[in-house]
């Protein structure tokens, strides 16, 4: 069987493949192997907006309790937002009850140590192996020893607060934040706001089945068209649980995690504050983003798609800035994950600092062609294998003779396989990437 745990947490259709029972399951055992050296440990427990939220969490905590472990409650809130109280609360561990930037159907279970890092495979495996098996290495309590929900009533303004402190005022710039209708909806304006930016916020209405509904930082349609109507300095799109950022610039143009690192690199880096000159990136940022950071004499340290493989890579490098093109950034120095509205601070800090409109600051990096297309498949563990895909990606990749590149990869939490092809012509490039899509299609059935 494929592996439970993906790049990003246990992911699924909520209660279909992401069970109640499943859940309680994960409680369990999450509870068990994470509090081995605490007597009587204390775990957090936060979402987003979506409707399956509730009844996950109902399960998550009833497994949680069962093995004699309390619950810190702190209701909706970012996925950064719980990995702060993590690490500043006395808690053994967080959960976080997220799908991210998947539609309202899905839902997903992921983990935090005590120190606010996602979990490392080995314990996942840890995890995985009790939850798969019917093995219960903990003595059932009884009594006073079950646990029982603590609710954290100033979580918001815990965050908030932090958020805040990260940056100075940011008074006369406009703003437009697309909440996503999720987890940034209640804190996202009000943190903004208070640090003086002017905000004009939109889907921040979330009823339960709205998150990422044709919003967010997938979608970001409706923020480039509010971004014109309201003549504002830029656009913010988060996605449902707000741990990452894409924006939108002056005139409607959307901009990924690529520019918005590279303009935090080099404003870090004119003040000596680039730790170990060096940016942390994945496979997936463009060649563009490469050649912006060499010409400024900044390393680049390049890893496989995922945020928990950034930091992974910003620990054994003692880098502090990196993140993927999809918009997680992560800045090591403040926050353990990818944090949405703290990469809109730090952004926005460079823009009032620079006195430079977006366009502008963006104009430091030229954009390759690149073209990235997904297949919706059934097997795609086994279709990464298959000899006809490699044979047609091998192809693609002899007809770009060597000036551009073609990358093949499981989704780690959807099921999907994604084909980036990146080169000179943008045409040949969506000609190569469909082929190889066709192809993925073909073998799938």
């Amino acid at each position: 069987m494929d592996r439970l745990f993906g790049t990003d947490g246990v992911r699924g259709v909520a209660n279909s493949q992401l069970t109640p029972s499943l859940a309680f399951r994960l409680g369990q055992a999450g509870a068990y192997v994470l509090s081995k050296e605490h007597p009587h440990p204390r775990i957090i427990i936060g979402k987003d907006t979506r409707i399956s939220g509730d009844m996950l969490e109902a399960a998550l905590i009833a497994g949680i309790c069962s093995v004699g472990a309390d619950v810190l409650r702190v209701g909706v809130l970012p996925t950064p937002g719980i990995a702060l109280l993590t690490r500043t609360l006395d808690v053994s561990a967080g959960v976080v009850i997220s799908a991210s930037h998947n539609p309202v159907q899905d839902n997903g279970i992921k983990f935090f140590d005590s120190t606010g890092y996602k979990l490392p495979d080995a314990i996942e495996d840890d995890i995985e192996r009790i939850v798969v098996s019917t093995e219960k290495p903990w003595e059932t309590p009884i009594g006073g020893e079950i646990g029982r929900v603590i609710e954290v009533p100033d979580a918001e303004a815990r965050y908030k607060d932090f958020l805040k402190n990260t940056v100075g005022r940011l008074d006369g710039i406009k703003v437009v934040l697309d909440c996503a209708n999720g987890a940034a909806s209640f804190v996202g304006p009000k943190v903004l706001q208070e640090v003086g930016v002017e905000v004009i916020s939109i889907c921040n209405t979330p009823d339960g089945v709205n998150i990422n509904a044709g919003c967010g930082s997938t979608h970001p349609e409706k923020l480039q068209k509010a971004v014109l109507e309201h003549n504002a300095d830029l656009g913010l799109a988060m996605d449902g649980d707000a741990d990452r950022l894409i924006v939108v610039d002056e005139h409607g143009t959307v901009l990924d995690g690529d520019f918005i690192m590279l303009i935090c690199a080099l404003a870090q880096k004119g003040k000596g504050k680039l730790a170990q000159n060096a940016v942390v990136v994945t496979v997936m940022s463009n060649l563009g983003l490469h050649l912006a950071l060499k010409e400024a004499g900044i390393a680049i340290y390049e890893t496989k798609v995922g945020d928990r493989y950034v930091m992974e890579e910003l620990i054994r490098t003692g880098a502090q800035l990196g993140g993927e093109q999809s918009g997680h950034i992560i800045f090591l120095d403040n926050n353990t994950t990818g944090d949405g509205l703290l990469t809109a601070l730090q952004l926005l800090a460079v823009i009032k600092e620079r006195q430079l409109p977006l366009s502008k600051l963006a104009s430091q990096m030229q954009r390759l062609p690149q073209v990235l297309l997904n297949a919706r498949v059934q097997h795609k563990e086994r279709l990464m294998k298959d000899d006809r895909v490699l044979t047609k990606v091998q192809e693609a990749e002899d007809l770009l003779n060597g000036t551009g590149r073609v990358l093949v990869r499981p989704s780690g939490t959807e099921s999907l396989i994604r084909v980036m092809v990146e080169g000179p012509d943008q045409q040949k490039l969506k000609e190569l990437a469909q082929e190889v899509i066709d192809t993925i299609l073909l073998c799938d059935e």
